[in-house]
């Protein structure tokens, strides 16, 4: 019978096999997020153009040089050429510089109106959930009586109480649409209050204000981000929609909706006047649209590995 001795044995180092080895990282939440959406190709390349977009509405209506509220009448109706690259308007205007100069007024307002529409619904959906019984009851009537009332009607006679304005505008577009960021505000906190971490501060003495801003509202934000996401596109093709419609802004201003109005007199013999603002309007919306829909999906917490 053979003998096994110890020298037959070969010590194998406990560290290759030890249960405890951490084999993947540990990150966070967010670094998760931005790892899924790295690997979403459509998401990340409507990024890009949306980079792409705010650097021009920056810089663009300066690129060409020319004076974009400048009539030079010889100049009126002139197709795209290497002078003129978008051509010319009706009154002679560079149709390029003016495209992005509408571009940056349809951007203002659209982030002017989602920054209130999201304060204003933080703020009521927070007070709602937080509070619950009587006071959630009646400000939930409150939002079903604003909600009921059509929006567009609303629009045009906020508009003609107080003109064709920016003004006029931002608060006709803002009037109504917070009630959907604080409906949904009011269901995510109403799921947070009852966690243990907010009890915890409560039975600490924190305030109501306190719990609402420091501790419910932060663990809304990836809510938030996507409302922003959205919110951005949908008032872009509003106030381009008012602005066509004759609702919105007004000559001498400028914007997409402007502009596609202008050109919809002249596309029978000059289509590019309404061809360029229309297709860089598609383009933004879509890019927008599709970069909400890649960020719901990396901010998805069902979805994460």
């Amino acid at each position: 019978m053979a003998v096994i001795s110890q020298n037959s044995f070969k010590r194998i180092e406990k560290d290759r096999f030890d249960s405890d080895l951490i084999i993947r990282p540990t990150i966070t939440y967010w670094q998760d997020a931005w790892r899924r959406l790295r690997k979403n190709p459509i998401a990340l390349a409507s990024l890009v153009i949306l980079v792409l977009f705010v650097v021009m509405v920056i810089i663009g209506p300066y690129i060409r040089g020319y004076d974009y509220t400048t009539i030079v009448a010889k100049n009126k109706n002139l197709p795209p050429s290497s002078a003129y690259w978008f051509g010319t308007d009706n009154l002679g205007r560079d149709l390029f510089s003016r495209v992005w100069l509408g571009a940056r007024a349809s951007l203002i307002v659209a982030i002017v109106c989602t920054l209130i529409q999201i304060v204003i619904g933080c703020a009521y959906g927070g007070v709602m959930a937080y509070f619950g019984g009587v006071t959630d009851n009646v400000m939930m009537r409150i939002i079903e009586v604003i909600t009921s009332l059509p929006s567009l009607l609303i629009t045009m006679l906020v508009m003609m109480v107080l003109g064709n304005s920016l003004f006029a505008l931002l608060t006709a577009m803002c009037l109504t649409s917070w009630c959907g960021t604080a409906r949904q505000v009011r269901g995510q906190i109403m799921q947070l209050r009852e966690s243990e971490y907010i009890m915890a501060a409560i039975t600490l003495g924190a305030s109501p204000f306190r719990i609402i801003t420091k501790h419910l509202l932060p663990n809304t934000l990836g809510l938030l981000i996507l409302n922003l996401a959205s919110s951005i596109p949908d008032y872009i093709f509003t106030e381009a929609g008012l602005s066509f419609l004759g609702m919105g802004l007004q000559a001498p201003n400028t914007s997409l909706g402007i502009l596609i109005s202008l050109g919809q007199t002249t596309m029978d013999f000059h289509p590019n006047q309404l061809f360029f603002p229309a297709a860089v309007l598609c383009v933004i919306v879509l890019a927008f649209n599709l970069f909400g829909d890649g960020l719901r999906d990396a901010l998805d917490p069902k979805l994460r590995k």
